[in-house]
């Protein structure tokens, strides 16, 4: 009976070979998350109308606050979404722009936007196309990590929440749109 040892040097060496491949071509697909001081992805896509909407088209006019979630009409996503709305007259004092971001299809949102009465456009990344270009794609699943970006007038990235927990993105970004608003003046 012939056996195949692993110690082998060869067998060693492919296998490491594939497994630094498999990481390389994984992260070149999903992509890396932006950090504080980073320019964001460009992003354009529809909306759950069908509409356009260009990250450019807001960049030096208001601060974007980018969020990406995992689902319509989940119990985080739909307490974040909520939260966000909620509070939707102080962030349009303070010049914020929302969107969320998740692999749910236009009806799919437009659904979640009416039962929940968002006041804020969700853009559709059936694809997840907008979740790999900022590193958001959840591990081995169709959908995207809770992750928030606040992007400042001057295009860079001010503040990025990557946390599971809907209350601490809702706490974090209300704190760095505070920090943000202080230092601008």
């Amino acid at each position: 009976m012939n056996t195949v040892s692993l110690r082998r040097p060869g067998w060693l060496g492919i296998t490491i070979g594939l497994l630094l491949a498999g990481g390389l071509v994984r992260s070149v697909w999903a992509g890396k998350t932006p950090q504080v001081g980073d320019r964001p992805p460009a992003v354009v896509a529809a909306d759950q109308d069908g509409k356009t909407w260009k990250l450019a088209d807001h960049v030096g006019k208001s601060i974007v606050l980018l969020y990406f979630y995992p689902k319509d009409d989940t119990p985080g996503c739909t307490k974040e979404a909520c939260g966000l709305r909620d509070r939707m007259g102080d962030l349009q004092k303070d010049g914020v722009v929302v969107v969320g971001v998740s692999f749910d299809s236009a009806a799919s949102h437009q659904k979640f936007r009416e039962k929940f009465h968002l006041n804020f456009p969700l853009l559709v990344d059936t694809e997840g196309k907008l979740a790999d270009e900022f590193g958001t794609r959840m591990a081995g699943h169709p959908m995207a990590r809770r992750v928030s970006f606040l992007i400042g007038l001057d295009g860079r990235i001010a503040h990025v929440t990557d946390n599971p927990d809907a209350q601490v993105h809702l706490d974090e970004m209300k704190a760095a749109i505070a920090k943000l608003k202080a230092t601008a003046r």
